[in-house]
């Protein structure tokens, strides 16, 4: 239990420290430094301690990187910059347990039982509760569409991308090998790179003929941060998020039930407010809290009785 509440924490303050990334880098060029460097920090973990390339779901891997580091963490950049940490989390990290479990239905045939219907519902009913636009001040009314637009992305990459990853684990097993968790992050971020890449130069090569494109991924207007500070800043999101979070819910995983360790990493929304509450301002309203508190619990709850 105790890898799965550090899971918790470090996602929640990444979350935080990737949207004060985005301010300073702007949105494609944060994302491209993150996923650059995790996957080098991955790639030594994974050709030292881990299984590198091996494994008969690779391909299935790279795939699951694609759609949730890739297009999942596109919107999720897009998302910090429009609609907050706080909010953003909530979206994803409660959207993505019903979107794979529909993704599950459609593409595995997996059954849905009426209570995971019900716990989707409650889901849905408490992250629209949660956004209501009176209730977030700090969102731009031009913003919030676009913003529940990239969270839905983000929310669906890591639903759909988690569902592709069980397809990838399955295969390596049929093929004689059992990857680790680290290995299949690296081979995962492999893709999202790739993505992230020609995102990144496709921006460039707009940004200089159309201005909307350029500011597109124009930083927003704050006081610079020093070299120094702006390192410190891009490790912590690179450590925290993709290395040693992953890790740290790889090993929840391997040392308790899903059941318990599912439920746990569903509070990341929850968590979060006190640091957006300091880092951001955003200091929801009772509404809001009501919806994130609705939306949290019937994460905990779908995730129980999926586990």
């Amino acid at each position: 239990m105790l890898f799965a509440f550090l899971t918790t924490l470090c996602w929640s303050t990444s979350s935080v420290a990737a949207r004060r990334l985005v301010e300073a880098l702007g949105t494609l060029t944060a994302n491209l430094v993150r996923l650059a460097l995790a996957a080098v920090l991955l790639a030594v973990l994974a050709f030292t301690v881990g299984r590198g390339l091996e494994g008969a779901g690779i391909w299935w891997f790279a795939a699951s990187g694609v759609i949730g580091f890739g297009l999942g963490d596109l919107g999720l950049y897009f998302a910090l910059s429009t609609l907050g940490s706080r909010l953003t989390v909530l979206m994803t990290q409660t959207l993505a347990a019903p979107i794979g479990a529909l993704v599950e239905w459609l593409w595995l045939g997996t059954s849905l039982a009426p209570a995971e219907l019900a716990c989707g519902a409650g889901v849905l009913g408490g992250v629209a509760l949660a956004l209501v636009p009176s209730d977030n001040p700090h969102v731009a009314p031009g913003n919030l569409r676009r913003g529940l637009a990239w969270g839905l992305l983000a929310a669906s990459g890591q639903g759909v991308g988690a569902v592709v990853s069980r397809r990838a684990f399955e295969l390596s097993a049929a093929g004689g090998l059992r990857v680790d968790g680290l290995t299949a992050a690296f081979q995962r971020i492999l893709g999202g790179l790739v993505v992230g890449l020609l995102a990144w130069l496709l921006w460039r090569a707009r940004a200089g003929k159309d201005a909307a494109a350029g500011a597109l991924d124009a930083p927003r207007p704050r006081a610079p941060i020093p070299a120094g500070r702006l390192a410190a800043l891009i490790l912590a999101v690179v450590l925290l998020g993709p290395v040693v979070g992953v890790a740290c819910y790889q090993a929840a995983l391997s040392s308790a039930p899903s059941g318990v360790v599912l439920p746990i990493v569903a509070l990341c929304p929850v968590v979060i407010i006190p640091f957006s509450a300091r880092f951001e301002g955003d200091r929801p309203a009772l509404r809001s809290l009501v919806g994130a508190a609705l939306a949290v619990a019937s994460a905990i709850a779908l995730a129980t009785v999926r586990r």
